[in-house]
């Protein structure tokens, strides 16, 4: 698929895809005449990659990761510095710390939603 394709089916604008290749975090093949095609697989790399950005890991790290997500799973631990095992413990502890705050608000909303439901119009004022 075209860049645009992807784009469109990802929400990601054609320039971050290009700067994602930059990064050697997705790849594409080159048609003849210049334009680039990616594989279908890289629909769910673009949104699992812009998922590990919002939970705020740089792109270095992702590249590193990125092989966990793929089937079968090829991890090279070469690149494994002491740094970035403490980085990536930090933000899996962040993330778990997120993750416990969205499941609250999301407890705390749907408490709400039930009590409005079980109660209309005592609500309104």
């Amino acid at each position: 698929m075209r860049i645009g394709e992807l784009a469109e089916r990802t929400g990601t604008s054609r320039r971050l895809l290009r700067y994602y290749e930059e990064q050697g975090l997705i790849a594409s093949e080159r048609c003849p005449n210049g334009y680039r095609d990616y594989d279908e697989r890289f629909v769910d790399r673009v949104i699992q990659i812009r998922g590990l950005l919002d939970a705020g890991l740089p792109t270095r790290i992702i590249k590193q990761i990125l092989p966990c997500l793929d089937k079968p799973r090829v991890i090279h631990f070469s690149d494994a510095t002491p740094e970035m095992i403490a980085t990536l413990e930090q933000e899996r502890d962040r993330m778990t710390e997120r993750i416990r705050c969205l499941t609250q608000n999301r407890d705390a909303v749907s408490e709400y939603l039930e009590s409005v439901r079980a109660n209309p119009g005592s609500s309104r004022r």
